[in-house]
């Protein structure tokens, strides 16, 4: 028989002690902040109905990248590759009956088929947060405003990352200004243009050519203007204003976030479109200021990235499970990305643990009932890791491996100690040892 590989399928990781705390720290940071703003938890099947993701998640994650199976009866079920339409599928069942809003957050796993790169793998973690049931601008306040809290409870400022926003509507209308497409090429332009940065502009002019029906000087025009930088909301606001919802919407969530203090930390991106079709109203992207920098020629590194995570407006999706539409808003940060900028700008700092670690080496066969004894009185304290160890150990080996397993303390117990009713408490840092009564 051959050997099996003993490493994790491709685009997948095996999490050891030292990455999981890692792990342990973005999950309880986004779980903190969350649980701060009045967000409950939940959590839904990993397999869904692979129709589910099919209708609104995009060609890409809907489609190629999409993991499907067969159950027993036939019906084609997914792994699911994100979590939008599940939670909506899931608000579906009690919203009517469900007091508004209903604030939800989740931290949970997904698989996608794709590529496996850098900041992106095919299992990959996602905190997923969603306001259901309003309508109000303040609701696409405050999940702005909760993801820039996000990234500040990392220790993250305004130098080190960016929101970009935009509005699904207002793209709408300058695509069919600018290109003169027909509305119903507006969700393939869309997709067209979520490729922008990421593709020349050759192959952008193209497919907008090919698969839109956009002439290539009208093309070329559109792609100066998402180039544009400090000019760009000027130019909607002059064009755009008096007709278009989006605009007047991103007007007053740019002010409300002005007068939260957060004004330095957003910022209008005409190229920013968000690549689910699913989207309807305001979309935004939180990006790595370094690549920001980068991009406008301020930094130059190739080690960055672009987008961190995102979200927006999806009042539209529910339609799909036959259900009345509901207004809904959200985004959702990965965990691979977000350790990435973390290591980047040295933001692990704080992984050591609130708890004492101790080590009870049995240093003799006939005490090993009274040093079992001892470590169920240590455990009594919540903030006490106790560790007793397996075989009989001379002192020395003891202390190797105390080292080797970092732990704070050795809980030394022998014959004379137990005679004299006390141990001794080896502090492994300081070397310093002390008795305790029993």
């Amino acid at each position: 028989m051959n050997k099996i590989s003993n490493l994790p399928p491709k685009g997948t990781s095996d999490w050891f002690p030292e990455e999981y705390k890692k792990r342990k720290f973005i999950f309880d940071t986004w779980r903190k902040v969350c649980l701060s703003f009045g967000y409950e938890e939940y959590l839904t099947p990993i397999i869904e109905s692979a129709d589910v993701y099919r209708a609104k998640s995009g060609e890409d994650v809907g489609g190629k990248e999409l993991m499907v199976m067969t159950d027993r009866a036939g019906r084609e079920l997914a792994i699911r590759p994100e979590m939008t339409p599940s939670v909506t599928r899931m608000v579906t069942r009690v919203y009517e009956s469900s007091p508004k809003p209903l604030r939800l957050f989740s931290i949970a796993n997904f698989l996608r088929n794709e590529k496996p790169q850098k900041g992106r793998n095919r299992e990959f973690w996602q905190l997923n947060c969603d306001v259901f049931g309003s309508n109000s601008l303040m609701a696409d306040v405050e999940i702005i405003q909760l993801s820039v809290e996000i990234m500040k409870e990392f220790g993250a400022n305004k130098d080190q990352f960016i929101v970009y926003y935009n509005d699904r509507r207002l793209i709408e209308a300058i695509v069919t200004d600018f290109l003169k497409a027909d509305k119903t090429k507006v969700p393939e332009a869309t997709r067209i243009l979520d490729k922008f940065g990421k593709i020349n502009n050759d192959e952008l002019i193209l497919r907008l050519k090919e698969e839109v029906g956009a002439k290539i000087d009208n093309a070329t025009i559109f792609l100066d203007f998402l180039n544009l930088e400090e000019d760009a909301f000027e130019y909607v606001y002059q064009n755009y204003l008096k007709e278009n919802e989006g605009v007047k919407d991103l007007m007053q969530i740019a002010n409300k976030l002005e007068a939260l203090g957060l004004g330095d930390y957003i910022k209008y991106n005409p190229s920013m479109v968000r690549g689910f079709d699913y989207y309807d109203g305001m979309i935004f992207e939180v990006y790595d200021r370094k690549d920001y920098l980068k991009r406008t020629g301020v930094l130059k590194t190739d080690d960055s990235f672009r987008s961190l995570f995102g979200g927006g407006r999806y009042n539209g999706l529910a339609g799909i499970f036959g259900s009345q539409s509901f207004p809904a808003v959200g985004f959702a940060p990965g965990d691979e990305t977000t350790k990435i900028f973390l290591e980047e700008y040295g933001m692990f700092k704080n992984l050591t643990s609130e708890y004492k670690s101790y080590y009870l080496p049995i240093l003799d066969e006939k005490l090993t009932s009274k040093i079992l004894d001892l470590a169920s009185i240590l455990r009594k304290s919540e903030s006490n890791i106790v560790k007793v160890g397996l075989d009989v150990q001379k002192m020395g080996k003891a202390l190797d491996q105390a080292n080797k397993m970092n732990v704070d303390y050795v809980v030394i117990l022998g014959e004379n100690e137990l005679a004299e009713g006390k141990y001794l408490l080896k502090d492994m840092k300081s070397g310093e040892q002390v008795e305790i009564k029993m």
